[in-house]
């Protein structure tokens, strides 16, 4: 698939360049997105959450009254789940949700997100650049003039670019990562997927691996 290269004012440059078919033409597998997707979400729990057992709840043990003769159901203790502020029964408990995925399937994944991208025609591909300075404002005048105010963008870089990524940091819908660091959730949840022309090469070597 073939793409047009433009600057970052938003117009054609005349080059063009090809979309590897080994990354962004092949035919996507939507379960291997699921896993992927699935395991990003939940490497992102913290898993702290926690409630007291009958056991844990600090209060008295002593009986609370006499077992027969009152009319009511027998109660030992006022740490049971059965009382306002006793134990909760299997409650939650501190644990960890990740789990391990293999690294052929998360690579399918990838290459899965950006042959839907492909497919859509939601990849566009930039000419090399960087900000001199650091400022929101230099963002905004790009996603402006690309016609991509108000949706939701991920621009990839080859390399780690503080200008460009501390420029975008304010910017609700917009966000900035590196070819090595890119993952399929990001991809699929970005409107437009922005690529500079060097990210592209970086990311071709990086599934030939």
């Amino acid at each position: 698939m073939e793409v047009k290269v433009v600057n970052i004012t938003g117009k054609e440059t005349g080059a063009k360049v090809q979309l590897p078919e080994s990354v962004f033409g092949i035919t996507p597998s939507d379960h291997a997105i699921y896993l992927d997707v699935k395991q990003y979400l939940a490497n992102q729990r913290q898993g702290t959450h926690k409630s007291k057992q009958r056991n844990e709840i600090a209060g008295s043990t002593r009986k609370l009254y006499k077992q027969k003769g009152t009319g009511g159901a027998r109660a030992g203790s006022i740490k049971s789940p059965l009382f306002n502020g006793g134990g909760r029964v299997f409650g939650p408990q501190p644990r960890d949700y990740s789990f391990k995925l293999n690294k052929k399937l998360k690579s399918l994944a990838r290459k899965s997100a950006l042959s839907y991208k492909a497919i859509d025609n939601s990849v566009v591909v930039l000419e090399d650049f960087t900000f001199d300075n650091i400022k929101t404002k230099n963002y905004i005048n790009l996603v402006n003039a690309l016609n991509l105010a108000g949706e939701k963008t991920l621009l990839v870089l080859p390399a780690q670019n503080n200008n460009i990524y501390l420029s975008s940091r304010n910017i609700q819908k917009a966000k900035v990562t590196t070819a090595d660091q890119l993952n399929t959730y990001d991809v699929l949840n970005a409107g437009k997927l922005l690529l500079t022309a060097d990210s592209l090469k970086t990311l071709e070597e990086a599934f030939a691996k």
